[in-house]
């Protein structure tokens, strides 16, 4: 093997001179030129391509590496790594995959039982490079599903689509199924994040979050505390996404926003358009947030009851806040509306914040797919869209990605104070039983006619016409 030094000049003229450097493919499993997944990255160079047969064993198998550019993926389905439930001498004790290098993107892999010891962080993926991707991948009963924290506060991106998340935490309220800290940029979209054991489904402090098309569903008899928890606020979409409380929950918030230190993060904007949130604990509050700056509150299905915000000033547009909206069937987690719902066409097109859409472009599709949302008449309340042409199922649309995983459940009503933040952080605010703050069936805003123009002119003639036959 060359030189490091010798291998660097080498790629350092070939890119001088114009001639391209090829990637080396490196192929594990039985058979293959490396046994295990560790091995091949240990080999590896920047820019290489790891090919997991998931035919092979692999548990046990655990390692970190700072080789830049790296691509890990599972061929023939997921590749499995069991973490042997104990990984304290392995990996420095944080993780089956632990990434330092600028770049890292691992796809199809089910990454399971990290438990760390003493630390109880244990993680399938520990990040502390920059940018990370992680697709198509399953992580369970891990301490922490997914832990990460750039190199650089308020740098690096993260990519998590097409990804599920079950049972994870060590059950102390400080680990969780995906907690991310202060990258610049994160989005997950098309996953699933479900029964997190006392931790939250989803946590980020990252400067901006845009949560599109996921399933956030705690399940019967689970304990996740908070569903989506942003404790340092940041410009934040959360758009398309079917979220759920169980009863078992110990916390009654469901979104958490702000309620710690925003100090690092000088946006306090918060746009929750076109979800479906469903509260099975019977009380609590929706969205929570301590900060001044009104939260945008759009075309959103509050169901179950309990405060719809603390915020007395947040906007609330035509979401549905009463009543039965009519979803399919929700003790299943099917939250398609139902024919005759009183959540369709009866929404608000959205606006563009910062040259970024609000309009929510696609649905979450269970498993772990998505496909192209598109209005049929009026917009609809609520993740999704009543006879919807759509595109198929894995569309790769304007804002998402697809692929495949695994199961579901169920949601119901309330109304008392948030509790503490379960991680440690200050509390989240008082909630409010009083109407101040919620809204009848609709609140209806003023519509900008030229969107609605625009929207009428996207419409398909016999999809408007399915839609009619549905909804008589």
């Amino acid at each position: 093997m060359k030189h490091p030094l010798l291998r660097a000049a080498t790629v350092a003229f070939l890119l001088c001179t114009g001639l391209r450097v090829e990637a080396a493919t490196r192929t594990v499993g039985p058979g293959k030129t490396y046994a295990k997944p560790c091995a091949a990255i240990a080999a590896a160079q920047a820019g290489d391509v790891i090919e997991v047969d998931a035919a092979g064993s692999y548990d046990g198998d655990n390692c970190s590496w700072s080789t830049d550019n790296l691509t890990v993926r599972g061929v023939g389905g997921r590749a499995r790594i069991d973490a042997g439930k104990n990984i304290a001498n392995v990996s420095a004790g944080k993780g089956i995959f632990v990434i330092a290098a600028p770049n890292a993107t691992i796809e199809n892999f089910e990454l399971v039982g990290a438990v760390a010891g003493a630390s109880a962080n244990g993680s399938g993926i520990r990040h502390q490079g920059t940018n990370l991707v992680v697709r198509n991948c399953y992580f369970h009963d891990d301490e922490d599903g997914i832990l990460g924290s750039p190199a650089v506060d308020g740098t690096g991106t993260v990519l998590i689509e097409a990804t599920e998340l079950a049972n994870n935490g060590h059950g102390d309220g400080l680990s969780h199924n995906l907690y991310l800290g202060p990258y610049a940029k994160f989005t997950i979209q098309n996953s699933y994040s479900h029964g997190a054991k006392v931790g939250h489904l989803l946590k980020s402090r990252a400067l901006e979050n845009d949560i599109l098309y996921n399933r956030l569903t705690d399940e019967g008899g689970t304990t996740a505390s908070y569903e989506i928890n942003l404790p340092n606020a940041g410009l934040s979409f959360v758009i398309g996404n079917l979220i759920e409380q169980s009863a078992a929950t110990g916390n009654p918030a469901i979104i958490d926003y702000a309620s710690e230190p925003a100090s690092n993060n000088p946006d306090l904007r918060l746009f929750v358009v076109n979800n479906t949130i469903v509260n099975d604990k019977g009380s609590g509050t929706f969205v929570q947030t301590t900060v001044t700056v009104p939260a945008v509150l759009m075309n959103n299905i509050f169901t179950g009851g309990g405060t719809i915000t603390n915020q007395g000033n947040a906007v609330l547009t035509t979401n549905f806040t009463m009543g039965d909206p009519r979803l399919v069937a929700p003790a299943t987690y099917d939250y398609h509306l139902a024919a005759g719902s009183p959540c369709a066409d009866q929404g608000t097109m959205p606006p563009s914040v910062d040259g970024h859409s609000l309009v929510p472009m696609r649905e979450y599709g269970h498993p772990l797919t998505s496909k192209v949302r598109t209005s049929v008449g009026t917009i609809d309340i609520g993740a999704y869209e009543l006879g919807n042409p759509g595109g198929p199922e894995g569309d790769a649309g304007a804002e998402g990605g697809a692929s495949s995983s695994s199961g579901g459940t169920s949601g119901s009503s309330g109304g008392t104070s948030g509790a503490p933040g379960s991680d440690g952080g200050s509390g989240a605010a008082p909630g409010d039983d009083s109407s101040s703050s919620g809204c009848g069936c609709h609140v209806v805003a003023t519509r900008s006619s030229g969107l609605a123009a625009l929207v009428g002119v996207t419409l398909a003639a016999a999809a408007l016409l399915t839609k009619r036959r549905r909804r008589s």
